[in-house]
């Protein structure tokens, strides 16, 4: 798990970001990710038991409100987005741990 975690860490730094999230701020939010259980369903690249966090990238892109959306998701979880097994809610995050999760996984590519 921690040379998966390392090697994306590389990845998105080698990797063109969005502005919103910059190549400095990418390991602090792999981490967060990590300690908040993101990993124990999501994969960067491929499904898991909900989907790849390039997949979600993708379904946004070019959604302003994407990273808003996101966050309420992490947040109160949700249903049905991405088929039949509900994403449990997250109610111990901070609003910024929010905001850098979600503006996060919408820079991830496979």
């Amino acid at each position: 798990m921690r040379a998966f975690v390392s090697s994306s860490v590389l990845l998105l730094s080698s990797v063109g970001l969005g502005s919103a999230v910059h190549a400095a701020d990418v390991a602090t939010a792999v981490e967060l990710a990590k300690s908040s259980g993101c990993y124990t369903c999501h994969a960067n690249a491929e499904k898991v038991v909900g989907p790849a966090f390039a997949d979600i990238a993708a379904k946004y892109a070019g959604d302003k409100g994407a990273a808003a959306s996101l966050a309420q998701s992490i947040q109160n979880g949700s249903r049905g987005k991405w088929g039949r097994v509900p994403m449990p809610p997250h109610p111990s995050l901070a609003a910024p741990d929010l905001k850098t999760l979600s503006e996060w996984v919408l820079t991830v590519k496979p």
